[in-house]
């Protein structure tokens, strides 16, 4: 699993299976990890790259500020150093806001975007969660920084599986990569200095946004946004699963997400051959 040296900081990333490549960018809290559950469907048939982005897991955590564009050109050099001239990207929450900026940027990397509860810009109630998320490390342990954010994060119904919760709450207080609280604080004001609402209409590679029904962080109206906004974009509810779907609902969005590639692989016909 390599580091490698880009815009001044050890980026951290892996790549799996063979295939198309397809790029997956985790979001607030979350490093490459976050993939897992997905990662042994998505590797039979793409070469799928993940990484940490600055400030999260392996990858080294600058004091100064990050923005998401800082962020989206790490992902492009990144791509430049392994050698991928264009790549499907899927990014999830934050990730996806990192995905929009880097297929503005760099729209001939982007074969492909897939915007999982993510948003353009965030709402009064979403500012007001994410401005909390990031002072509260500097003053609560990790335990109780994961009690306050899990519940916007999971369903009822995820919560009622027994010692789920505690069993989430147990491996991040165990995971040997923690966070910084300064990251943290980072990637919150990053997250709300962010906006690509006027922006969306310049992107017009195939898209695909992503949402649970149940989302109270990045609920529909986000993704409903993003689908108006872009000009070839197709939106999918998943029923059941919120803001954290890729661990509450795995096999439905690895679904979504390989019906959508199916979908722009090219129709040969068979003329006998």
């Amino acid at each position: 699993m390599p580091k490698v040296q880009i815009n001044g900081i050890d980026l951290f990333y892996d790549i799996k299976g063979t295939g198309e490549p397809l790029l997956l960018i985790a979001g607030y809290l979350c490093d490459h990890a976050y993939w897992s559950l997905i990662m042994p469907s998505l590797v039979l048939q793409y070469q799928v790259i993940r990484l940490d982005n600055r400030g999260m897991g392996r990858s080294s955590a600058p004091e100064n500020p990050y923005s998401l564009k800082q962020m989206a050109s790490d992902v492009a050099t990144l791509l430049d150093h392994i050698g991928i001239k264009q790549v499907h990207v899927a990014g999830h929450s934050m990730g996806g806001q990192i995905a929009q900026e880097l297929v503005l940027a760099h729209p001939e990397k982007v074969k492909s975007l897939m915007l999982l509860s993510s948003l353009a810009k965030g709402d009064a109630l979403f500012n007001s969660i994410i401005e909390t998320w990031g002072e509260l490390p500097s003053n609560v342990d990790l335990k109780l920084y994961e009690k306050v954010v899990l519940p916007w994060i999971f369903t009822d119904a995820f919560y009622s599986i027994p010692e789920m919760i505690e069993g989430l709450i147990e491996f991040a207080i165990r995971y040997p990569f923690p966070p910084a609280p300064y990251s943290l604080y980072h990637h919150s004001q990053a997250i709300l200095n962010s906006d690509t609402t006027d922006r969306l209409q310049q992107i017009h590679c195939p898209t695909l946004v992503l949402v649970g029904k149940q989302d109270i962080l990045t609920p529909l109206k986000f993704s409903q946004q993003l689908t108006q906004g872009i000009p070839n974009a197709e939106l999918v509810v998943i029923d059941r699963g919120g803001h954290g779907f890729l661990i509450e609902s795995p096999d439905a969005v690895v679904s979504a997400i390989l019906n959508f590639l199916r979908k722009l692989k090219p129709a040969y016909s068979n003329f006998g051959f």
